[in-house]
């Protein structure tokens, strides 16, 4: 089986490893020339395990390939970015249409079109399949056509994508068949088949109920700030309950799906998705109220931060309320960055980052965060002040000042 993936980024290219590594001929499509050339030469743009070592070897056997243009093949896969549109919260479709109309010369009948980007619902129904019956296609006869969104956490994605269970929704019951079967050569959980506007929603509703969590324990945070509650020791105490399990908080949330797909589902129904737009309202504050406490902490000076992934020990930053975090306190203060995993010539290593500052910021949860060299820090720093947004720092010595969301109320 042959398959052109469009889109090469943090699903496209795993996407594209797995089927490689399963006896399909790949052909992977993107529109940025770097990331191709790279490719073809088997290296890869993106932090994730396992990634490297399955593309270095598809391109050494020529059964995984990267284009600016697509080709003819039996399945399609679409991995491109779906954003929200500011003004209304309605998901942009404009780089899936691009990437349909991309595919039409090279389709033939038989083949199987598969959107994985994240869409709001009826997208498939109400925009996609026109594209495919105005070329002339018949869906579901001799085009088959579904939503398969993916399901992943960065930094497990290979792992996951083989053994969680796969949503399969097709336009109609034919195409979520033969979608099953391209998936079919690397998913071990279950396939479930199912209608594509359902599977559009599910998706949309997986990452509003865990945006919606998140929230709680954010809202959480600022009314213990305010009342005089350590927010951690609630946390701990509530998820004793064996049916409580109160999310962590943090400095907002990030990345392509928590921070936008809940805004597909309201958009859809605005004058009913009450809590769904409060919960995002709720963490579009966050970095405003790291800041307000930051301000609160010292006046002036110099601030380390630390860690501006979305999600810790990975490089993705795509939507990280960090940098909302940083153009705010830049406007006050002296910021040096420093991230792991994140290879920007503008951030400095640890020492570099800490030497003088007032304060270390930390905005992200790796791993390298969690153990910090605090002789290091005592040495380096003009004050010895920590605020840990991610509340990943147990302990620290005596002459360091730690500040998380347990104690905000004694600033």
């Amino acid at each position: 089986m042959k398959i052109c993936i469009v889109g090469q980024g943090y699903i496209g290219l795993p996407t594209a490893a797995l089927f490689s590594r399963n006896h399909c001929e790949v052909l992977g499509v993107d529109v940025n020339e770097k990331i191709i050339e790279n490719l073809n030469k088997g290296i890869i743009h993106i932090e994730e395990p396992g990634i490297a070592d399955i593309i270095k070897k598809a391109v050494e056997r020529k059964i995984y390939a990267a284009s600016l243009t697509p080709q003819k093949a039996d399945a399609f896969i679409i991995t491109v970015p779906t954003p929200y549109i500011a003004e209304n919260y309605s998901c942009d479709l404009s780089y899936v249409i691009n990437a349909c109309e991309s595919i039409l010369p090279y389709l033939e009948q038989g083949n199987t079109v598969i959107i994985e980007s994240t869409i709001a619902p009826m997208s498939t129904d109400e925009t996609i399949k026109p594209i495919f019956e105005k070329a002339g296609f018949t869906i579901g006869k001799d085009l088959y056509l579904a939503h398969c969104p993916e399901r992943v956490l960065p930094g497990k994605i290979i792992d996951e994508l083989i053994h969680n269970d796969r949503i399969i929704g097709g336009v109609t019951p034919e195409c979520a068949i033969k979608a099953s079967e391209v998936y079919g050569k690397f998913v071990e959980g279950e396939l479930m088949l199912t209608e594509a506007k359902t599977a559009e929603l599910s998706k949309c509703m997986e990452n509003t109920f865990r945006d919606v969590n998140i929230a709680l324990a954010n809202e959480l945070t600022k009314i213990c700030a305010e009342i005089g509650v350590n927010t951690l020791d609630v946390i701990e105490m509530a998820n004793k309950h064996p049916r409580v399990n109160l999310h962590s908080p943090g400095p907002g949330v990030g990345g392509h799906c928590l921070a936008i797909d809940p805004y597909f589902i309201y958009a859809k129904a605005p004058k009913t998705a009450k809590i769904i737009k409060l919960a995002r309202d709720t963490n579009k504050s966050m970095p405003t109220f790291v800041c307000d406490n930051v301000r609160k902490i010292i006046s002036e000076g110099k601030i380390a931060v630390l860690g501006v992934s979305y999600k810790g020990n990975t490089g993705d930053d795509r939507e990280s309320p960090a940098y909302e975090i940083i153009a705010d306190l830049s406007k006050d203060y002296e910021i040096a960055i420093h991230d792991p995993h994140i290879g920007n010539p503008n951030f400095q290593n640890l020492k570099e980052a800490t030497k003088d500052a007032d304060l270390i910021l930390i905005l992200c949860d790796h791993d390298e965060f969690k153990n910090l060299d605090y002789g290091l820090i005592s040495k380096n720093m003009s004050e010895t002040i920590i605020f840990d947004t991610k509340n990943i720092i147990k302990e620290v010595p005596d002459e360091i000042k730690l500040f998380n969301y347990g104690n905000l109320y004694e600033i």
